[in-house]
């Protein structure tokens, strides 16, 4: 077994229903664990929820419950997506977990040194539960851009931490990449953010205003703000600091935020591991956000996309596809429903599993379903690794994907269907399809490889389909057409649409070849 290693998600606050954002981020996650134990890795998955602060408090008081019994009720909605995903997540932590609690309130008592009271007066979005700087404000017109509320004047006495101590080390270890910030503009972006220097940040709210939380320990009047009680939990859910396996799991390798928390996990979460003498992560990986039809997602404007809706309507890995390889892993994508359905029809449909079926159908019909031997071939699979390794998952897929075309084309240019009708004029010809089919096999197989960590079922369709050496049908077909939010090509113009065809295993339209070479795998 390879090295352990640790991959992390952000934890989103129970108040609302999980939305595509979520789904992201579990999926960039799970794609990067599924290729790291492919490749022999032992590999922790962290995801969880976020339970406390006043937002939490006012839906559950909306509701009539205590704000306990809400987030038992609310949390499940993400863990249900997450599965639905495919998320195959290891640990699960809610921030009400008695484990967790204990824990932040020893932290906060590790990181005494670098805390201190005083008096803060400062813009506040409730939507965050941050702080933000005049600056942000004066550039915002005095409004939230992710919230479309004015920040308000809050003066309050709280806890800080010293984050302006670790200002040094911090950019020291962004600039050097010991903490990896990719993209790099994003990292960028953070450099020129802290470039006068980290502020102090407040840790604390007075219960007054901040009724649900983790009390500060010796002061009963303060509560621990958010993301003191939030941030810890990428470390608590390893047992940190009383489980010592944590040790072999952190530092994490890749930990999976949107843009905009990259400042909370770029200043403050390091300033606090640097306080307790904990290594800091080593890639923190930023995605983009996912607009729909060019448009920011958003309830008032009634384009909000479920992705349960998406998974439902077309299966789980036809979302897993689209995500992966239409909305880049680093930054920000576009998804509309026509979008989605021309790349399932044409990519999923046509591409891949008319490609399958084609495969298996000749070897079925030429061979009685007996694959011949394939001669060994070296494929390059550079790009491909790169591609995975810089994080780069979209563009893992392209390469994927011009395998898929090439495979298609190398049919089309050697025609198997001809090669067959000459068997009985030709001794040679038996030999030439055996090894055609078996070459498309081979390919096939391989294709599946590389799948693995995007489309995980699909991928063990195809190796069941022809490992054994000899076609083994499967129940159904790999994407059979929809057509609910385009119109079918291929309906006549006067009948009403069909909803659902199965794709046909004629041949796919020649595109421009010349010589037939069997594909280059990436």
């Amino acid at each position: 077994m390879g090295k352990n290693l640790y991959i992390t998600t952000a934890i989103p606050y129970v108040n609302a229903n999980p939305h595509i954002g979520n789904a992201l981020d579990y999926l960039i996650a799970d794609i990067w664990a599924r290729y790291q134990k492919q490749n022999g890795h032992a590999v922790r998955f962290q995801v969880g929820t976020d339970e406390h602060g006043n937002k939490i408090a006012a839906k559950a008081a909306e509701a009539g419950l205590e704000p306990k019994a809400y987030t038992d009720q609310m949390y499940v909605n993400f863990q249900n997506l997450m599965k639905k995903v495919g998320a195959e997540y290891t640990d699960f932590v809610r921030t009400t977990d008695a484990h967790h609690v204990a824990a932040v309130q020893w932290i906060w008592q590790q990181l005494q040194p670098y805390i201190y009271k005083g008096t803060y007066m400062g813009w506040y979005c409730t939507g965050h539960e941050a702080f933000f700087t005049d600056k942000e404000v004066q550039a915002n017109n005095g409004v939230c851009p992710d919230h479309q509320k004015p920040f308000e004047q809050l003066s309050e006495e709280n806890y800080y931490l010293k984050a302006s101590a670790f200002t040094d080390k911090i950019r020291e270890a962004i600039e050097k990449n010991r903490m990896r910030i990719v993209p790099e503009f994003r990292k960028n972006e953070f450099l020129e953010l802290m470039k006068d220097g980290l502020k102090d940040v407040s840790i604390s709210r007075p219960r007054k205003n901040l009724s649900w939380g983790i009390p500060v320990p010796g002061d009963p009047d303060q509560v621990i703000y958010v993301w003191v009680d939030a941030l810890p939990n990428y470390l608590t859910v390893l047992g940190y600091p009383d489980h010592t396996e944590w040790q072999e799991y952190w530092p994490a390798d890749v930990q999976v935020i949107g843009k905009d928390i990259l400042r909370f996990h770029a200043g403050i979460w390091p300033a606090m591991l640097l306080g307790l003498g904990v290594s800091l992560p080593k890639t923190l990986l930023v995605h983009g956000h996912v607009n729909v039809g060019g448009a920011k997602m958003s309830k008032s404007v009634g384009n909000v996309v479920d992705p349960n809706e998406v998974i439902d309507m077309y299966g789980v890995d036809a979302f897993r596809y689209f995500f992966a390889r239409h909305i880049p892993t680093l930054d920000d994508g576009d998804f509309s429903w026509e979008k989605f359905e021309t790349a399932y029809n044409n990519e999923l449909g046509n591409d891949l599993g008319n490609l399958v079926q084609r495969v298996a159908a000749m070897i079925t019909h030429y061979q009685a379903g007996v694959i011949g031997e394939a001669p060994q071939t070296e494929h390059d699979m550079q790009p491909y690794r790169q591609a995975m390794d810089s994080l780069n998952f979209n563009e893992a897929l392209d390469k994927v994907w011009l395998t898929v075309r090439s495979l298609n084309q190398y049919l089309e240019s050697v025609k198997p269907w001809e090669v067959a009708k000459q068997r009985e004029a030709d001794k040679e010809a038996e030999a030439h399809l055996s090894e055609i089919l078996a070459t498309a096999v081979g390919t096939l197989m391989q294709i599946a490889d590389l799948l693995v960590p995007f489309m995980p079922h699909t991928a063990d369709m195809i190796h069941k389909t022809f490992e054994t050496g000899v076609v083994v049908p499967q129940e159904g077909v790999l994407f059979p057409k929809i057509y609910k939010h385009t119109p079918d090509p291929h309906a006549p113009k006067s009948a009403p649409q069909s909803q659902v065809s199965t794709p046909a295993p004629a041949p796919v339209q020649a595109q421009d070849t010349t010589t037939p070479q069997p594909p280059a795998a990436v």
